[in-house]
């Protein structure tokens, strides 16, 4: 029997013939798809572009989408598009653009986007990307364009456009032949510090959800433990709870049992979830608007702390509010941090753990504390987990807090099992509390506080979910 050859490119297929293409193409039923939009979404990005807008007068601004990726061969990840061209737009599309051009009184926006290869296009069965034989069904520039409000041309079109000094995102700006630019993403991440009421609805969702899918696992560590399913187990709840109730996760999922709790950002999370051992949960739904949750709680995996945890844990839960104490408008963003620090080098004093006092520790010249917290202990959040990072120090870390500021706040200690430098009994013990909360017009609102920060309601939470 003769074979046809392969044709050889990234997707191997047989070689396409008259016959095969004019079959192909006919004999399907067509109809328009829906574009996949979070309700209220276009409407927000909308007053996003004029607050942009009126930002940057005269210039033309030039935002990328983003492509997935590759993952390895025909593989890809899955495309998240990029948080500002969300920001703007209210959509996900893989390889879209959106063009601002100034005019006027402010600018006109265009999106550009790749149109899906429909019954009758050679990229139909041709195209991967977007083919609508690979991908199913997809909405085309029409439908795009009743839903986001906005003006949709062929990503081909781009080609006739002059964007000669054109303001470009880093994401995606020398894919297409320009340079990016620092004022744009500057620019883009002070405007989105401050969310509007959509955003923050947006973000409570994304809360509530997180709040569930701590309590899914900790319905989990029983089995965990018995079953000897570890690690793994606990964090495949959690993402498939965040990928039912919302996009899917808004970062790696941190799931870390007994000397792994001391690590930052545990994420291979292959160990075993040991029943004397405290569990470190660092786990975020993303919204489907892409408004991400970050939240952290350390469990006792038996329900019960030992008297050593809940001295660390006691110790980070003052810290943890004299941080919250200082979030409210016009303190300086930094006042929190150095609230919580200062009750952390404080109680590692009293402990006979540092080779100095508490003030040469916060000195400038000392931070010997930070061998047990070396990280911040917040940021910003919103599409992002660490929100609005192209900002400057004086936008960010420099300013004061307004209301609409969504932030987290996170101290913990880390007490890594072959650090020598403490005793014995404290090796291998990390604790980290992770609340995310919301600057008020008179102060602000924990979005987290349907979960428990003190020892003894998160044993009785722990308890009750099991």
């Amino acid at each position: 029997m003769t074979r046809p050859p392969y044709a050889g490119e990234r997707y191997p297929r047989l070689t396409e013939t008259p016959a095969f293409t004019d079959y192909i193409a006919t004999g399907w039923g067509t109809g328009p798809v829906p574009a996949p939009t979070v309700h209220g979404a276009p409407e927000a990005a909308a007053a996003h572009r004029d607050r942009l807008s009126a930002r940057l007068p005269g210039e033309t601004i030039f935002v990328p989408a983003g492509t997935a990726p590759v993952r390895n061969d025909d593989n890809d990840y899955a495309f998240r598009a990029d948080s500002s061209f969300t920001w703007l737009t209210g959509a996900q599309i893989e390889g879209a653009v959106l063009v601002m051009t100034p005019r006027p009184g402010g600018h006109d926006a265009r999106l550009f986007m790749p149109p899906p290869f429909r019954p009758g296009d050679t990229g139909f069965f041709a195209n991967a990307a977007h083919g609508e034989l690979w991908v199913g069904a997809s909405p085309g520039l029409s439908e795009w364009a009743d839903a986001l409000g906005l003006t949709v041309r062929p990503l081909a079109d781009l080609d006739g456009l002059d964007l000669a000094g054109a303001l470009a995102t880093a994401t995606g700006a020398t894919a297409h032949g320009l340079e990016p630019s620092p004022l744009l993403d500057r620019t883009l991440s002070q405007l989105r510090m401050v969310k509007d009421d959509w955003e923050i609805a947006q973000l409570r969702e994304a809360v509530d959800a997180t709040v569930t899918g701590f309590a899914a696992v900790a319905a989990e560590i029983p089995r965990a433990v018995t079953e000897g399913l570890g690690e793994r187990w606990l964090q495949g709840t959690f993402d498939r709870h965040a990928r039912t109730h919302g996009n899917g996760t808004g970062y790696t999922t941190i799931v870390g049992s007994g000397s792994h709790a001391p690590t930052l950002h545990w994420v291979r999370c292959d160990g075993p979830v040991l029943s004397d051992e405290v569990l470190l949960l660092d786990m975020g739904v993303e919204a489907r608007s892409l408004y991400t949750a970050d939240v952290t709680r350390t469990l006792p995996a038996s329900g019960t702390f030992s008297p050593r945890q809940r001295e660390v844990h006691d110790l980070v839960e003052k810290a943890h509010r004299a941080g919250l104490a200082q979030i409210k408008p016009g303190i300086e963003y930094l006042d929190f941090h150095y609230a919580a620090m200062e009750v952390i080098a404080t109680g590692l004093h009293d402990w006979g753990l540092l080779p100095v006092s508490v003030d040469e520790a916060l000195s400038p010249d000392g931070q010997q504390h930070r061998r047990y917290l070396a990280c911040g202990i917040g940021h910003h959040l919103g599409l992002d987990v660490h929100d609005c990072s192209k900002a400057e120090y004086e936008d960010y870390m420099g300013a004061d807090l307004q209301p609409g500021v969504v932030m987290t706040v996170e101290p913990g200690l880390y007490f890594h099992a072959n650090d020598l430098t403490v005793p014995p009994e404290l090796r291998g013990i990390g604790v980290r509390l992770e609340d995310d909360v919301l600057v008020t017009a008179t102060g602000s609102e924990v979005l987290s506080a349907a979960l428990p920060i003190d020892a003894d309601g998160i044993e009785t939470w722990t308890k009750a979910q099991q």
